[in-house]
């Protein structure tokens, strides 16, 4: 870690780590609490599970994982040290994994609708799609298989700062111009050209024009898939050219920067919940009060019970 790393970490301790805490705290709790109800409404309704659900379901499972890993960064930046190195590494390691597989995953949901929409006939599609499972499988080797080795080959060091370090592997070119291409780059190059292509679909499509299939529902998952994603990983990919820029001692401004970004994709694990509800029909139509009680059986039975205590006595 550099000298002039140490001195903005030096400057961001204290009082200024409140920030950070409350960020964080705020999206492993409501992350959580999201990600957990999506995965018990997606297990729960096995039968009606199509290809993109079991996409939805690892991409529930990653930002599950990933959001485990928030806690100790809360207790971090509470001023709790003696952290060993090689476990702030670890759990940097998880959260980088799951961060880049969320975002491979939620390329392959919209390139799947693109697939379903464009090509609703084909059989080579049908049949493509139906490999969904091992898609996720090596998207899941992929991201824990490319991150392993940067920790456990790359330079180490005796830092006591932990989450604070300098991310040096990701300055070094020959690992940021992968990351940048392969883990933001070409993802949000496709992620265009499926929207591109779901947005003609629909102004060609004969059933689009006869108004039975809700034109401005599409646009709207479109718009809002697209959105999440810049919001989400956008700011911390541009950090990390900025970081490269700067070179092997980079500015405090800059490293600021690439924490809060970081946090900033962090947010990605509360935002991919809502864009369930919001832009998969199946998720809102079946997702009420009634499909919350059979999930969770406990409250049901304890509201019954109680209802019925405040039920007044025949006498």
């Amino acid at each position: 870690m550099s000298n002039n790393s140490i001195a903005c970490h030096n400057e961001s301790s204290g009082q200024y780590s409140i920030l950070p805490v409350c960020i964080y705290s705020f999206i492993s709790s409501v992350g959580l609490i999201f990600n957990i109800t999506a995965l018990a409404f997606f297990f729960h309704n096995t039968k009606s599970r199509s290809h993109t659900i079991v996409y939805m379901t690892n991409l529930a499972i990653a930002d599950t994982l990933l959001v485990l890993t928030l806690p100790m960064r809360i207790y971090y930046h509470l001023g709790f040290t003696g952290l060993p190195q090689w476990f702030c590494d670890g759990l940097g390691l998880v959260l980088k994994a799951n961060m880049y597989g969320s975002i491979f995953l939620l390329t392959f949901i919209c390139f799947d609708r693109c697939m379903a929409v464009s090509f609703p006939m084909s059989s080579h599609v049908q049949e493509g799609r139906r490999k969904a499972p091992v898609v996720c499988l090596g998207i899941w080797i992929l991201t824990f298989g490319a991150s392993l080795p940067i920790y456990l080959f790359g330079p180490q060091t005796d830092s006591p700062n932990c989450f604070d370090n300098l991310p040096i592997y990701a300055i070094q070119l020959k690992v940021v111009l992968p990351t940048l291409l392969m883990g933001f780059g070409f993802p949000l190059v496709i992620m265009l050209i499926c929207s591109w292509g779901l947005v003609s679909s629909v102004q060609q499509s004969t059933v689009a024009q006869t108004k039975l299939v809700d034109g401005r529902k599409i646009y709207r998952m479109i718009a809002t898939s697209l959105l999440i994603f810049l919001i989400s990983f956008l700011p911390y990919h541009a950090t990390l050219v900025l970081l490269y820029l700067d070179g092997p001692t980079p500015s405090c401004t800059v490293l600021t920067a690439y924490r809060y970004s970081l946090m900033v994709a962090c947010l990605n694990t509360v935002l991919d919940p809502i864009a369930y509800y919001f832009t998969t029909d199946t998720f809102r139509r079946s997702f009420d009060i009634s499909t919350v009680k059979r999930m969770f059986p406990l409250n049901s039975q304890s509201s019954e019970s109680t209802g019925r205590s405040r039920r007044p006595r025949n006498s």
